[in-house]
């Protein structure tokens, strides 16, 4: 090592070098232990957080009627409803009946009915067939696999229309309720929640054509003038239904003699005989001989109407033989039920 210039060595640093201290074995334990913690705290907070958001997943999807359960048949009740059918015993022993149950014996229940609390136990709001074809399969075999209904539990059931809206949906979409069934739901809604009938049809059955609503309206209207006189009404035809409906309302007086012929009825072919019979009986004259008949003439585009009691006559260029006649059917229909909504 050279010397400097005044003839002595560099003075060396006294400060002795740093050692690397390498932790010891307990010193890595807690390391790796402190590690392990956070990691796992971490991994905790997020399962926590996960769990969380399932559980109110769930508790959204119960409440939405989204989650399938399994239910005694025995526990479902269904008399908080009146249900949608007016003969539930000729339905519960028809082919029908005897079709589904042979379909849930060897496919077992593939669409679940609907149901929902009251009182501590469960209502049913949909599904009479599926529960009935299931009590009769467990009462035939005693299978415990028929013991029980997939079942849709309804939380959020809203007040008593929305129950009957609910109830009859179901069928009304699949076509499979006649209009006296239709009509009848609405007249029990309408005695439990005392108002007229005929402002339910359109709360009830939001979802059917104007046209179709009109139609149960008359329907309606029979069921409340005929009563129990009517002796087949599931049977009863639509158009037949509505023309005596129209005819009883021009003719209120008629009700009582057609009730007395009803009641000979044995059957839905004598029932609809003793109505076409009212339907063409002649209406008595209600004006004095010699009373001038009203009559009106107006025009509405390039047609004239002419209108006096019992005819409406439309004269126009129109060749009404070249439309077709279920459109000409369905717009005279049209015609008629605007008459009667207004």
């Amino acid at each position: 090592m050279s010397r400097n210039k005044f003839g002595f060595d560099p003075i060396e640093d006294p400060t002795p070098a740093k050692r690397r201290r390498e932790p010891g074995p307990m010193g890595t334990a807690v390391r790796e232990a402190a590690a392990s913690l956070a990691e796992s705290t971490e991994g905790l907070v997020e399962q926590r957080r996960m769990n969380a958001a399932d559980a109110k997943a769930w508790r959204q999807a119960q409440q939405d009627g989204r989650v399938l359960v399994e239910i005694s048949v025995g526990e479902i009740l269904t008399d908080a409803l009146p249900r949608d059918r007016l003969d539930l015993e000729a339905v519960a022993s028809s082919d029908e009946m005897e079709e589904l149950k042979t379909s849930i014996r060897e496919r077992g229940q593939k669409e679940p009915i609907e149901v929902f609390p009251l009182d501590g136990g469960y209502q049913l709001k949909k599904g009479w067939r599926r529960l009935t074809a299931l009590r009769q399969l467990h009462a035939e075999t005693g299978d415990a696999r028929f013991g029980v209904a997939v079942a849709r539990v309804s939380e959020g059931q809203g007040g008593r229309i929305d129950l009957y809206i609910d109830m009859v949906e179901e069928n009304v979409i699949r076509e499979d309720l006649s209009f006296a069934e239709m009509a009848q739901v609405v007249i029990i809604a309408a005695s439990e929640e005392g108002v007229a009938a005929d402002e339910l049809v359109n709360r009830i059955y939001a979802s059917l054509h104007k046209m179709k609503r009109s139609y149960i309206r008359s329907f309606v209207f029979l069921l409340q003038t005929l009563g129990d006189v009517l002796p087949f009404p599931k049977a009863l035809s639509r158009n037949l239904g509505v023309d005596v409906a129209r005819k009883l309302q021009s003719e209120p007086g008629a009700a009582g003699q057609l009730g007395a012929s009803l009641a000979g009825a044995a059957n839905p072919e004598a029932q609809a005989a003793i109505l076409k019979a009212f339907l063409s009986e002649q209406k008595p004259a209600s004006k004095p001989a010699g009373t001038r008949s009203v009559k009106y003439e107006f025009h509405v585009g390039a047609s004239k109407v002419t209108a006096r009691e019992g005819e409406c006559r439309i004269l126009s260029s129109v060749d009404f033989t070249s439309i077709d006649k279920a459109r000409l059917r369905r717009a005279v229909e049209a015609f008629e039920a605007a008459l009667r909504e207004a």
